[in-house]
């Protein structure tokens, strides 16, 4: 049971998306992570774009009939002050929202008690769905029932919650898992990584990448334990975090199939390695005279464990479903995650505010609709990397680059990434020519 006056109320009102809410001090742009650990009611803004992607999801989810057709039974399992699930209840559409049952759990009674107090004071427009706080710790709390929405968004590592968060899944259920352990991830932590993932990642441009398959890779594994396999919706690194999102699926024989979805990345492959990478069907056929900066190859390609070129064990399969990216469109981000301004607003919120709020929301699904055509595509290229892989003048323009390839014949497109990206599936001489013919004439 949570107390009904949280310690610091009444605090400030804010709003995300178009959800309005109290929390203890105002927000600090610009900030990438919490105050502190164990810091009580305060909002992390860093963490407000993965909130906005996280209602187009379930709404998508709920819509392509994933979840079923019944109560939609959801966790969120490490909930701090409810932000996420009250942003759920609240912005989804009427008919959805009167699906949701959803949990907000936390080991911190105060931060619950805000998150009551929130929903009390501030309840959805349309008044449908369930939504209840519970004290505890995820690992005991995911177990009481089938869930078919988890939610897991740890302050470090996700790998202690997910073996129960897993077992608790329906049939077929969506887990979605953030880390904030980036040194580790990305392999600037190389002991941390090896211990918590059992991998290691290259220092490069393809470092957060790399990290968000070694992030697949490890939920892939624990899922197979349990006799499920994971069909990754979409994986995003986002300022300080990274996040997959996933379905689960129960059935036996998951465990060879987690192998075939397994292997390394390699930087400055050899030809061997580009040869054996198109035998098994991991690129495209090109000519072994201009290898690619990168390649991937299976699980079963013997590497060399301190080869420092190698990342992995990591997810080479695709990392995200076209349809589930292909909804996340600047247009109905706004049409459901934000709201026009009114004078006299409850928050004080002015019209400029409503508008910078409008360009976050804008901002955290950019490229993502783009990305979702190519996101199976074999290569991922940062173009500051190519310039100096090929040792050229500059960077192309990665939408020029990118609609160079598609005039060739190839997909093509933007990824929602740190750094100026594309993924594509045309051969890598292809990609080589491509970006000479946008080198201005010397």
């Amino acid at each position: 049971m949570v107390s009904d006056e949280p310690m610091g109320w009444p605090g400030v009102i804010h709003r995300e998306g178009r959800t309005v809410m109290r929390v203890a001090e105002k927000p600090m742009e610009g900030r990438r992570g919490p105050a502190a650990k164990g810091a009580g009611a305060f909002l992390n803004p860093a963490m407000a774009g993965s909130r906005t992607r996280s209602v187009l999801l379930l709404q998508y989810a709920i819509e392509s009939g994933i979840l079923g057709d019944g109560a939609i039974y959801a966790l969120d399992g490490l909930a701090a002050t409810g932000v996420r699930a009250r942003r759920w209840i609240n912005e989804l559409p009427r008919e959805s929202a009167e699906r949701l049952d959803i949990v907000m759990g936390d080991l911190d009674e105060d931060s619950l008690s805000w998150a009551v107090r929130n929903h009390l004071d501030f309840p959805p427009s349309h008044g449908k769905g369930k939504l209840q706080a519970t004290k505890g710790d995820l690992r005991a709390m995911v177990l009481n029932h089938g869930r078919h929405w988890v939610d897991i968004d740890p302050y470090g590592s996700p790998v202690p919650f997910l073996d129960t968060a897993v077992q608790s899944l329906a049939r077929g259920g969506v887990i979605e898992v953030s880390a904030t352990d980036t040194a580790a991830l990305t392999g600037s932590s190389k002991d941390p990584l090896l211990r918590r993932y059992g991998a290691r990642v290259r220092t490069d441009g393809l470092a957060h990448d790399s990290a968000l398959r070694v992030l697949l890779a490890t939920l892939a594994r624990t899922a197979a334990r349990h006799d499920r396999a994971i069909v990754p919706l979409m994986s995003i690194w986002d300022s300080h975090h990274l996040r997959v999102s996933a379905r689960t699926i129960k059935r036996k024989g998951t465990a060879s199939e987690v192998e075939s979805n397994l292997g390394w990345r390699v930087h400055s492959p050899s030809v061997d390695e580009v040869a054996s990478s198109i035998r098994s069907g991991l690129q495209p056929e090109t000519p072994l005279e201009k290898l690619p900066m990168d390649c991937m190859l299976p699980l079963s390609y013997p590497v060399m464990r301190d080869d420092g070129r190698v990342s992995g064990p990591l997810w080479i399969g695709s990392m995200g479903d076209e349809g589930a990216m292909a909804s996340m469109t600047e247009e109905r981000a706004l049409s459901m995650c934000t709201t026009a301004y009114e004078e006299g607003d409850v928050a004080g919120w002015s019209e400029a505010d409503f508008e910078r709020e409008s360009r976050r929301v804008s901002r955290s699904v950019r490229n993502i609709h783009e990305e979702s055509g190519v996101v199976d595509c074999p290569h991922h290229i940062v173009v500051d990397d190519l310039s100096s892989w090929l040792e050229i003048p500059g960077p192309p323009s990665p939408r020029s680059l990118a609609e160079c390839l598609k005039e060739r014949g190839f997909r093509a497109g933007l990824t929602h990434y740190g750094k100026p990206s594309i993924r594509t599936d045309a051969p890598w001489i292809e990609i080589l020519e491509a970006t000479m013919s946008l080198q201005p004439p010397m």
